[in-house]
């Protein structure tokens, strides 16, 4: 089992790269129509050439992403595959649901156990409302009755949110975080993936291109790349940078065509941990340092202009904005994120003024967030 990885508290051994089922090709821009006989021949064929684990979960492709995995792993390729799903921690109004809720998965997929299972999305509201209905007492039942063999978490919260989960149990068997080489103070970031290590527990790495943005950089980071000798692709860039961290146990891709599974298969066959040499590393420190150049809007996130008595999260909306300009002018790929700030987006600005005398950078604060109000709420 060359280059395969261990994950260590458990003793399992991982192929570097992961399916994840929640981007498979689909018919006519449809999220929820899979194009059934590409994505099985996708799935199978990673699982042909390593892949031993698949990775779906309950709204994956409004739904249907299970039904799909399940009929992937048919004729044998169950066997030959650790399959992971994730429990809807946002449904959860009773304890009660647990069970109805894997039920249903377990029917979905058509197996009678899960290997991997998260509760799905940990933020801090979503971790205390799942504690306090008993999550962690119910997960434990299942595995002692053979329905789980092995309990862990994804996250989208910053890093102390993360510590608080990880020490509230000592049987995490695993977690899983976003992490790429632009996002390594973002959400657990770093720093999550050290202490994690340090408890023992193995990570898995989602959206290590950023939710493939990182595949096609701007044309100023893709120099920065093609100036090295040894020619690769963004994507090998950035899942080699990933892949060369040793608390890594896999990274997920969710590939969308045969080439990208054909692509990444390939490049994980050539992974390794500590492989990159620290020219390399310097190459990605440099496209990072690219990329955060692209800047429009020059705010340090120092916050000295919160709160705003108006409740605008003020750095919060330069950032999305910047972010969007940074990766390719993809406005309509992060209007969920604007929309996401609720009654803290630009829109919620009265002009007040109470915010630019603090601002060290002397941002004109009043028209930069009637400019995010207007790109964003337009689309």
């Amino acid at each position: 089992m060359e280059n395969y990885r261990t994950f260590k508290k458990i003793g399992i051994k991982v192929f570097p790269l992961g399916f994840g089922a929640m981007r498979l090709p689909i018919i006519g821009g449809n999220e929820a129509n899979i194009d059934e006989k590409e994505a099985i021949k996708m799935i199978r064929y990673g699982i042909d050439h390593g892949i031993n684990y698949v990775d779906t979960a309950y709204p994956y492709h409004k739904g249907n992403s299970e039904i799909l995995v399940g009929k992937a792993l048919k004729n044998g390729y169950r066997n030959k595959t650790y399959l992971a799903t994730k429990l809807p921690t946002w449904l959860l109004e009773t304890k009660k649901d647990m069970d109805k809720y894997f039920t249903e998965q377990l029917k979905k997929l058509d197996v009678e156990h899960i290997d991997f299972y998260l509760i799905h999305s940990l933020r801090k509201h979503t971790w205390e409302r799942a504690y306090k209905l008993g999550v962690l007492e119910w997960a434990e039942k299942m595995k002692e009755k053979g329905y789980i063999r092995f309990l862990g978490f994804s996250f989208h919260d910053e890093f102390p949110v993360f510590k608080e989960i990880i020490d509230a149990y000592d049987e995490w068997d695993f977690c899983q975080i976003q992490y790429n080489y632009m996002d390594i103070n973002f959400q657990a970031g770093r720093k999550g993936l050290k202490y994690a290590a340090s408890k023992g527990i193995s990570v898995i790495v989602m959206e290590p291109l950023r939710g493939g943005k990182l595949a096609n950089p701007p044309l100023s980071v893709k120099e920065v790349f093609d100036s090295y000798h040894v020619k690769r692709t963004p994507v090998e860039w950035a899942l080699l940078w990933v892949w060369n961290h040793p608390e890594v146990a896999l990274l997920l891709s969710g590939m969308s065509t045969m080439e990208q599974v054909k692509q990444n298969v390939e490049t994980a066959k050539h992974s390794g941990i500590g492989i990159l040499s620290e020219e390399e590393l310097n190459i990605i420190k440099k496209a990072r340092e690219e990329y955060l150049r692209l800047t429009p809007i020059d705010c340090t996130s120092c916050n000295y202009c919160m709160p705003c008595p108006f409740g605008v999260n003020i750095p919060g909306n330069f950032a999305i904005y910047n972010n969007a300009v940074r990766y390719n002018n993809s406005f309509k790929d992060f209007k969920w994120e604007y929309d996401a700030l609720g009654d803290g987006r630009a829109s919620s600005c009265t002009k007040c003024g109470e915010c630019e005398p603090k601002c060290p950078q002397n941002l004109h604060i009043r028209d930069l967030l009637e400019m995010v109000k207007d790109t964003f709420e337009s689309l």
